[in-house]
């Protein structure tokens, strides 16, 4: 079997994981070692008061406003979601806004795990948005800001109501830090610090407005909540998660590195640089996307197309031919040629989502090394079509 010429230029960095994400340049190992609390109790001065200061830094970094209360909680942004979840939900009706497998597994937890009474599912499919304006101004309101495997986004905020009576709670874990946040909007905020700005796994952040919080001192859900989920003791806020105190013991060591990554993002010039960059990541990948005929965005609009989890379709007749069974081993010839040139690792598309590629466009990843990336799609797609071909 011929093969495609190998390009001549390779990414000089190939993580292109959609999570957990590529370091930040110039990462180091032993510099993100020198400043851990490594063998110390985190309840002890000096390791709380870095939690302190990773919870300052986020609030910086994100613009969070003053009277938002920041915490570090367990069990990445799953745990985050989860303990807002199952602490607020109840209250009122709930509109569950669903596109890609995320937001679905938040509507399987409030359908089937929570079993609320009044909940309404509004979806779409992957690639597009569900119609925002159907989201009642009474009812609690959960959603992604943007789907991370389905690659399409919130634009903006102005769908919700400003005299709203629910709460908004926003999975942001793939937008955080990449995407402008209106805060005026969004109650509870939930993300893991190992997406754009690629930090170790396994710790989440939780973010509440005023509103939130007079939810939790207010409301007491009529079903067991594990110590995990706790955000109240005797009715009040547990105030100390949000002050360094988390609810079970943190990894110092990815604090070490999640500040790491902070002080780099704060280096640049905060928020809006670190926009830049994934929107210049993005913009170099769509401009390939748009000269070549084998690969679409899934993303249907524009103007909803994620900067950050970039998710492609492969539109070539001979692919579009396949059943999904053959499509989806097309692609898997694509990504192991991939990895096993050096250039690119981790790019297939999330198993729940329709047959195609994934590439991480953050902040932490370099406009070069995409565009070095893309001549290396065309000779993966070359060498798994000469494959297809041949049998």
């Amino acid at each position: 079997m011929p093969h495609a010429p190998l390009p001549d230029v390779r990414p000089a960095r190939p993580e292109f994981s959609s999570g957990p994400c590529a370091k930040r340049p110039g990462w180091s190992a032993e510099a993100v070692a020198a400043r851990a609390w490594l063998g110390r109790s985190h309840r002890a001065a000096g390791p709380k008061a870095q939690l302190g200061e990773a919870i300052e830094k986020t609030r910086e970094l994100l613009q969070v406003p003053a009277d938002y209360l920041v915490g570090i909680v367990p069990a990445s942004d799953t745990g985050a979601v989860e303990m807002a979840l199952w602490s607020l939900l109840g209250a009122r009706p709930v509109d569950m806004l669903a596109w890609e497998s995320f937001g679905s597994g938040w509507v399987t937890d409030v359908v089937k795990q929570l079993k609320l009474d009044d909940v309404r599912v509004i979806e779409a499919g992957y690639g597009d948005l569900p119609d925002l304006s159907s989201v009642r101004a009474e009812a609690d309101v959960v959603f992604t800001w943007n789907g991370t495997t389905s690659g399409v986004r919130v634009p903006d905020a102005d769908w919700i109501a400003a005299d709203r009576e629910g709460l908004t709670i926003c999975d942001a874990t793939s937008a955080a830090f990449a995407q402008k946040l209106d805060w005026a909007k969004l109650d509870v905020v939930t993300f893991s610090w190992q997406k754009v700005l690629g930090g170790e796994g396994g710790h989440g952040v939780l973010i509440l407005s005023p509103r939130a919080v007079e939810r939790l001192e207010s409301f007491a859900p009529a079903r067991p909540l594990p110590k995990i989920f706790r955000l109240t003791k005797s009715g009040k806020l547990n105030a100390s998660i949000f002050e360094g105190a988390t609810i079970n013991t943190p990894s110092m060591l990815c604090v070490a590195d999640y500040l790491d990554a902070l002080d780099w993002g704060l280096s640049l010039g905060g928020l809006d640089a670190l926009m830049a960059r994934a929107d210049a990541n993005a913009a170099a990948l769509r401009e390939w996307v748009a000269r070549t005929g084998w690969v679409a965005d899934l993303a249907a609009d524009p103007a909803t197309a994620s900067n950050t989890s970039v998710c492609l379709s492969i539109v070539d007749p001979a692919f579009t031919a396949l059943d999904e069974k053959g499509q989806r081993a097309f692609v898997k010839k694509m990504v192991a040629a991939l990895e096993a040139q050096g250039v690119a690792y981790d790019i297939g598309g999330y198993r729940d989502a329709p047959p195609g590629l994934r590439i991480w466009c953050g902040a932490t990843v370099e406009t070069a090394d995409v565009a070095a990336l893309t001549p290396w799609l065309d000779w993966a797609f070359a060498e798994a079509g000469a494959e297809l071909a041949a049998a």
